[in-house]
C-alpha cells in the first residue's frame, strides 16, 4: 500500500535538512560585482534607524502628552501600536521578500518608514499619532530581518562572522542610544524631532540601496492566509496582554484574560494548521535544523536579559537615585560601547575558536555583571553602574555574533528570509515577555518589601536617633509622609536587586544548553548563497 508523505517530509525533501539548496553556478559571479561597502553602509543606516525607534520615543512621551492633551494611559498606545504592528508584520517579511523580491520589499519598507516618521512628527492629535505609529511599525518591520539576510548573503563565508558583528552592533546599539538621543532632542528642540531625524537617514539609505543592492530570485510560494491570520492574532493578542498587563493588574482584569485566551486559541489553530497544510505560512523545514532551533531559544533568552535590564536601569536611576534623564542616559551609554567592543573582538575570534566556547564566555560575563548589579545601593556613585554596564555589553556582544552565525550557517539559503524573520521575532517576543515579567515582579516585590519594612516601625521606636539625625519628624503628617517615602525608596531598591538576581540565575541556567548546539560546520560556498539576478 502506498504511503502519503507528510508536509514536513515534503518540505524537508525540497530544502534539504541542514544543507543549502543548490543554485545556478553564476551566483558567485553576481556577488563578486557587488559594491559591498555601499550596501553595508546603507543597510546599517536603515537598521539603526528602525532599532532606534523602538526606544527613542519613550522619553518624549511626557512632552507629547501635554501638547496632545492626552492621559498617561492613552499615551501608552503610542508605544503599543508600534510594537504590535512590528510584531505582526515581522513573520510576513519572509513571504513578501520571496514573492516580490528582497530589494523591492526593502526599498518600499524604507520609504514607508521614512514617510510615516514625518507624519508622526507633524501629527496634531492623539488618534493621528497612534495611527501613524501603527503604520510606522508595519513599514519598518522588514528592515531588521532583511538586513541580516542581506549581509549574510553578500559576504563570502569567511566574512560571515564580521558581517554578523556589524549587524549586531546596529541592532543592539539602537535601543541603548535611543533614550539618550530622544532625551537630547526633546529637551533642546521638540518631541517632533524624535521622528523628523529619521527622514534624512531614510533618504540616504534608500538612495544607497537603490543604486547598489541586487535583487533576489522570486519564489512563487502560495500564501497561507489562514496561517498568517492565526499567527498575527496570537502575536498581537500576546503583545497587547504583555503591554497592558501591568496597567490592568494582569489576570484580575477581564481584558487581560480575554487577550490571553485569544493568543492561546490562535496559537493552537496555527500549530495544527501548519502540520496539516501542504504549504504552511511558516516553513516547517526551518525546524529540521537543530542549530537554528537552539539559536532561537538562545536569542529569546538573550532578549529577556538584555532588554529587561535596559528597561530597569533608567527608572531605577531616575526614580530611586534622582538622576536627571540626560545623566541617566549618559551613565548607561557605556553599555553600548561594551557591546560594540565585544562584537569587534568576536568578529576576529569566531573563525579561530569554537563558537560555543565564545558564547559560554559571553554568558559568564553577562551573569557576572548581573551579580555586580545585585550590589547596587542608593548611596553609590556611578562607577559600578558604568563598569557593570560595560561588562554586560561586552558579554552580550560575545554571544550575539556567534549565535547569529550558528543559526544561519547550516540553514538553506532558500529559507533565509523566513529564518531571519523568525529569529528576530523571537528576540522581540523575548524582550516583551522579559520586560513585562521584571516590571510585574518589581511592582509586586516593592509592595512586599514595603510591608516587611513597615513591620519594624512602631510608636515605640519613632524616637530613634536615626530618625532624628535624618531630620524626619515622624510625629507630624509631613514627617510620616517623608518616612513613608524613605521606606518605599528602600523597598523599591530591594525589588530591583531581586530582579537582577533572577536574571543572573536565568543567564547561568542557559549555559548548559550550549551542548545542544553543533560545532560550526564548514561555511557555505558562494554557489550556495542567495541567488542574485
Amino acid at each position: 500500500m502506498e504511503t502519503q508523505s507528510t508536509p514536513l517530509e515534503e518540505i524537508s525533501a525540497e530544502a534539504g535538512e541542514g544543507s543549502a539548496v543548490p543554485h545556478p553556478p553564476h551566483a558567485d559571479i553576481a556577488t563578486a560585482k557587488l559594491n559591498r561597502p555601499l550596501i553595508t553602509f546603507s543597510i546599517m543606516a536603515a537598521t539603526i534607524m528602525q532599532a532606534l525607534d523602538s526606544t527613542i520615543a519613550n522619553v518624549a512621551l511626557p512632552q507629547m502628552q501635554g501638547e496632545l492633551s492626552a492621559t498617561q494611559d492613552q499615551m501608552g498606545w503610542v508605544l503599543t501600536s508600534y510594537i504590535i504592528a512590528t510584531a505582526i508584520m515581522i513573520p510576513l517579511t519572509g513571504w513578501l521578500a520571496g514573492r516580490f523580491g528582497r530589494k523591492k520589499v526593502f526599498l518600499i519598507s524604507i520609504v514607508g518608514f521614512t514617510v510615516t516618521s514625518a507624519l508622526c512628527g507633524i501629527a496634531t492629535s492623539l488618534p493621528e499619532i497612534v495611527l501613524f505609529r501603527l503604520l510606522q511599525g508595519m513599514s519598518g518591520a522588514a528592515l531588521v530581518p532583511l538586513s541580516q539576510a542581506v549581509l549574510f548573503d553578500i559576504n563570502p563565508p569567511e566574512n560571515h562572522g564580521k558581517a554578523m558583528a556589524m549587524w549586531g552592533i546596529g541592532v543592539t546599539l539602537g535601543p541603548v542610544l535611543g533614550p539618550i538621543l530622544g532625551g537630547w532632542l526633546t529637551a533642546d528642540y521638540s518631541w517632533r524631532w524624535v521622528f523628523f531625524i529619521n527622514v534624512p537617514v531614510g533618504i540616504i539609505a534608500f538612495l544607497g540601496l537603490s543604486a547598489s543592492m541586487p535583487e533576489t530570485k522570486k519564489l512563487l510560494k502560495q500564501f497561507d492566509f489562514f496561517g498568517f491570520v492565526t499567527l498575527s492574532l496570537c502575536i498581537g493578542a500576546l503583545q497587547l496582554m504583555l503591554d497592558r498587563g501591568g496597567i490592568n493588574d494582569w489576570f484580575n482584569s477581564r481584558e487581560i484574560i480575554l487577550e490571553a485566551m485569544v493568543a492561546g486559541i490562535a496559537l493552537y489553530y496555527f500549530v495544527v494548521h501548519s502540520f496539516t497544510h501542504p504549504h504552511p505560512f511558516l516553513s516547517l523545514a526551518l525546524f529540521t535544523d537543530r542549530n537554528f532551533v537552539m539559536a532561537n531559544i538562545f536569542i529569546f533568552l538573550i532578549g529577556v536579559v538584555l532588554f529587561a535590564t535596559l528597561a530597569l536601569i533608567p527608572p531605577m536611576l531616575q526614580n530611586e537615585m534622582n538622576y536627571p534623564v540626560i545623566v541617566s542616559g549618559l551613565v548607561t551609554a557605556p553599555r553600548g560601547a561594551g557591546t560594540m567592543l565585544g562584537m569587534m573582538v568576536v568578529g576576529r575570534l569566531i573563525g579561530r575558536f569554537d563558537a560555543r566556547m565564545i558564547m559560554a564566555t559571553g554568558l559568564g560575563l553577562t551573569a557576572f555583571s548581573l551579580w555586580q548589579m545585585t550590589n547596587f545601593d542608593l548611596l553609590m556613585d556611578e562607577r559600578l553602574i558604568v563598569i557593570s554596564g560595560i561588562i554586560q555589553g561586552f558579554g552580550v556582544g560575545l554571544v550575539y555574533v556567534p549565535l547569529s552565525t550558528i543559526a544561519f550557517g547550516t540553514l538553506p539559503a532558500a529559507l533565509r528570509n523566513e529564518g531571519t524573520a523568525f529569529f528576530n521575532l523571537q528576540r522581540n517576543l523575548g524582550s516583551a515577555i522579559g520586560i513585562s515579567a521584571v516590571v510585574a515582579l518589581l511592582t509586586q516585590n516593592t509592595q512586599i518589601m514595603h510591608a516587611r519594612l513597615v513591620e519594624h516601625i512602631t510608636p515605640y521606636n519613632l524616637d530613634n536617633p536615626a530618625f532624628l539625625s535624618s531630620h524626619i519628624a515622624p510625629h507630624t503628617p509631613a514627617g510620616l509622609a517623608a518616612l513613608n517615602h524613605m521606606i518605599t525608596n528602600q523597598a523599591a531598591m530591594i525589588a530591583y536587586l531581586n530582579d537582577y538576581k533572577l536574571m543572573m540565575v536565568l543567564t547561568l541556567a542557559v549555559i548548559p544548553l550550549l551542548v545542544f548546539l553543533r560545532p560550526a560546520a564548514r561555511s557555505q560556498s558562494p554557489e550556495e548563497t542567495a541567488v542574485m539576478e
